[in-house]
């Protein structure tokens, strides 16, 4: 049994656990739960998985994880009744490591597609999330949509985004304009670095993200304009782990209630997302 799958003998008896917690409530106070779920942390515990460097969702900052869904992890394991074990990768391990399960969840910034949907359940959004390019702040040569055309595009490998690119291409198609070369990246960190080297002209991700770096090096570089329309941003179990999810949808529903979703929102986003859908359709 992997390190990501629950101690032996605790698979039956956590599907009944979880039942319980979405069923009282998980986060009412821990002496108002059920004996069941206070002797759960000896039973086993839950495996999940947040990346290493995308800001500012989850990073590694003065040797600790931080951001934004380490501030919410760090309330679940708060208030969770049993052990909930934080296993920090890369991005192109993370997604497929839960869909294989390897890891239970994946709390990260992960975009809901309909290819992700064939092997993935995402919980309630937790942000908005349109594509927007950024480019090198010196460079005169982009001031549109257009003057993408034939220039070498950045993005990170596995990304919902390379799933958006004919909507860039469709642009680019109504002034004559055509994608040019593509490259693909284990991390963003990679893109941005090969951006200011001149060895891409643009690279392309969310506008939280975006924001979030021009913000850090405003000298360096310059956020364009959207390449994408409306998507949304949430976290991820393994299809078919209905239990699971709700308990997940559980905890984000009362950390919006309570006010911590829009406070978090606001830190690491520089705004709020008040009227988030309930459930995501996803068009591409």
């Amino acid at each position: 049994m992997t390190r990501a799958r629950l101690i032996a003998g605790f698979g039956a008896g956590f599907v009944a656990i979880l039942l319980a917690l979405v069923f009282y409530g998980p986060f009412q106070k821990k002496d108002a739960y059920p004996q069941t779920l206070k002797e759960v942390s000896s039973r086993g515990f839950l495996v999940v998985a947040t990346e290493d460097d995308y800001k500012p969702f989850e990073f590694i900052k003065d040797g600790q994880p931080t951001g934004f869904d380490n501030d919410l992890l760090s309330i679940l394991k708060r208030d969770a009744s049993f052990p909930i074990k934080q296993e920090i990768i890369p991005w192109t391990g993370l997604l497929a490591g839960v869909s294989t399960g390897k890891y239970d969840a994946a709390l990260t910034g992960a975009l809901i597609s309909k290819e992700r949907m064939k092997t993935l359940a995402f919980t309630v959004p937790i942000a908005e999330a349109t594509d927007y390019f950024v480019k090198r702040r010196n460079d005169d040569s982009i001031k549109e949509i257009k003057d993408l055309s034939g220039k070498t595009l950045g993005v990170q490998a596995g990304s919902v985004i390379l799933q958006r690119l004919p909507e860039l291409e469709a642009m680019l198609a109504t002034t004559g304009g055509r994608l040019g070369k593509i490259v693909q990246y284990a991390s963003y960190p990679e893109a941005y670095e090969d951006l200011v080297l001149k060895r891409t002209d643009y690279v392309i991700n969310t506008l939280i993200n975006l924001q979030s770096l021009v913000k850090e090096k405003p000298d360096t570089f310059e956020l364009g304009l959207p390449v994408s329309g409306k998507s949304y941003i949430a976290w991820a179990v393994k299809q078919g782990n209905n239990d699971l999810l709700a308990y997940l949808n559980s905890f984000l529903d009362e950390q919006k209630r309570n006010g911590t979703l829009a406070r978090l929102q606001e830190k690491w986003f520089g705004r709020t997302f008040p009227d988030l859908p309930t459930t995501v359709l996803p068009n591409f």
